[in-house]
């Protein structure tokens, strides 16, 4: 168990060459989950879907070290949702997520966060009622995730941390990013104006 209060308990594998961080986001009431983030190593993921109750895939973007395993649990029946302007960089995909969507997992509830610039399609996860944001390769403890891609772009990450997380989240948020350990909103805010210094 990586996190848990009275609604929801969350679990991480790490799975991949990059070391991904795969997240299981349970209803504690239900049982029902989702999971964010079908990396790689598509037979443990399948395992650990089964044993927790899991319902739909989120991908918090379309990077291919973040899709590997996309394929085979679409075969297995699990629905695949990514936003549209990573879409085509999934073999297949089932489900179109927008900005402010509302996920229902059992009684638990996410809400989408469209955080461009890591890629045009990055989202994070944040859960209404627990202090969690999955956060994708958006914000990492540091600093934003890479921008010095074809698809990335840094002033686009940098507004889109300081916009739509630093300025609407409280600190007490902790961030579970793609890869890596967790940090909070509290100490990575701070560091906004040095990261945009040093340009990544």
């Amino acid at each position: 168990m990586h996190y848990e209060d009275e609604q929801v308990e969350i679990h991480k594998v790490v799975v991949g060459p990059l070391d991904n961080n795969v997240f299981v986001v349970r209803c504690r009431i239900s049982g029902d989950a989702l999971l964010v983030d079908a990396a790689n190593e598509h037979e443990k993921l399948l395992e650990l879907c089964r044993a927790l109750g899991v319902r739909k895939v989120v991908e918090t973007h379309g990077h291919w070290d973040h899709i590997q395993a996309v394929p085979q649990l679409r075969d297995a029946g699990y629905e695949v949702a990514v936003r549209v302007e990573d879409a085509g960089m999934l073999a297949s995909y089932d489900l179109l997520l927008d900005d402010d969507d509302l996920l229902e997992v059992g009684r638990l509830r996410l809400r989408t966060i469209h955080t461009p610039g890591h890629t045009p399609g990055s989202m994070c996860f944040r859960i209404e009622g627990s202090p969690v944001l999955l956060s994708g390769d958006t914000l990492f403890p540091g600093g934003p995730g890479n921008t010095a891609t074809d698809l990335g772009d840094f002033p686009t990450i940098i507004d889109s941390i300081e916009r739509r997380i630093f300025a609407s989240l409280p600190k007490e948020t902790i961030v579970m990013p793609g890869h890596g350990l967790d940090t909070t909103i509290a100490a990575e805010r701070p560091h906004l104006d040095e990261w945009v210094a040093r340009g990544w």
